[in-house]
């Protein structure tokens, strides 16, 4: 037989072979065509059939509505790590929230926004400018209480902003009188939702044509909530003892004349600078400002940082040099001159951003 021959009757016996592995395994129209090597790599999973957010129904028999929460459902299950970091943070930081929300007469579900907003960093920040664990911008932050300046940002502080976030989340549901429209304003401002209400006349956070994060947000909150309420259905499995433990620190309320280098703080009292604005987040700049204030420290540490910030007091004789600022001269290159930094100058001077005159004087403390 030419060897031509024999090389096409080869390649048509392979050929059968194959064929034949492959329906005996399922094949088209079998059992099951899959290789079994990777019959579970991506699973599926599909939309729970009830959903409710703060006790108000989603209303799922919309094919729309379906379809949004689809998106934000699939997506999230089949992120893997962020998922697991939500878990392991949700260990940390979610019982004191659960307490907080009860205290205050508020849907429990609240938790879940904090989740969407930051993923529970506390010193998350937006491009827009958003800040802190429930990402307050500044003008909003300043109306529930929330101190601002060079050196202190409260909008970093978990607790403080907690209350704020939770002060803010029950002004928006008195005046909407629904939790889904407050959650929705929470997210693009109560303006926005005023308005789009009066125009496209309707209620309905689910029937409203708004911005396209807001549009997800309801979602992408419904996706958390369902995930972490039911992680082993969605094959998620946080051994005991993996997440992260709640932090365990003194408060120590200190009265200072003038700002304190964190570093001397932390390092005069046995611990790192780190470790301070780890604890102290709203501490935004490189010293703790003149004033009183309650500074979080490791536990144990209270009495000696307690004693070291009285140790320094005693010893603090700032003098105060007067620059005024000339034609050319920025925060930097005046900071550079004097040994300080341009975030100390602002403090000094009470200086928000980075704007200074010619002709205009600055405290310099030495």
């Amino acid at each position: 037989m030419p060897l031509e021959r024999r090389c096409r009757l080869g390649v048509l016996v392979l050929v059968l072979i194959l064929m034949l592995g492959f329906y005996g395994a399922g094949g088209w129209g079998g059992v099951d065509s899959r290789p079994p090597a990777l019959t579970w790599l991506v699973p599926y999973f599909g939309l729970p059939e009830k959903a409710e957010l703060c006790g108000e129904a989603v209303p799922l028999g919309s094919i729309d509505v379906r379809e949004r929460f689809d998106r934000e459902f699939t997506i999230l299950t089949q992120s893997h790590a962020q998922v697991y970091l939500w878990l392991k943070r949700t260990e940390r930081y979610f019982p004191w929230i659960e307490k907080q929300l009860a205290s205050r007469g508020l849907p429990d579900d609240l938790k879940y926004v904090a989740v969407a907003e930051s993923d529970l960093i506390p010193w998350a920040v937006s491009h827009a400018g958003a800040a802190g664990p429930w990402q307050f911008m500044a003008s909003t932050a300043s109306c529930y209480g929330i101190t601002q300046s060079a050196a202190i940002d409260e909008r970093y502080d978990f607790e403080k902003s907690a209350a704020a976030a939770f002060g803010y989340l029950k002004d928006l549901h008195n005046e909407f009188q629904n939790w889904t429209l407050a959650i929705a304003a929470f997210n693009c401002g109560e303006r926005r939702i005023e308005v789009e209400i009066g125009k496209q006349k309707t209620s309905s956070y689910y029937f409203l044509k708004l911005p396209q994060e807001t549009e997800r947000y309801v979602f992408r909150i419904l996706a958390i909530k369902e995930i972490l309420e039911n992680p082993e259905q969605y094959g998620y499995h946080l051994p005991k003892g993996a997440g992260y433990q709640p932090i365990i620190f003194e408060r120590v309320k200190v009265e200072l004349p003038g700002p304190m280098p964190i570093a001397v703080a932390a390092q005069s009292a046995g611990f790192t600078y780190r470790e301070l604005k780890v604890l102290n987040p709203c501490l935004v700049s490189d010293v703790i400002p003149k004033g009183d204030l309650t500074i979080r420290v490791p536990e144990g540490k209270g009495k000696k940082f307690e004693k070291e910030v009285e140790a320094w007091k005693s010893t603090y004789k700032p003098s105060v040099l007067v620059h005024k600022v000339s034609r050319g001269d920025t925060l930097d290159s005046i900071a550079m001159r004097y040994n300080s930094t341009r975030q100390q100058i602002c403090i000094w001077n009470n200086i928000a951003g980075n704007k200074i005159r010619v002709g205009q004087t600055l405290k310099i403390y030495r």
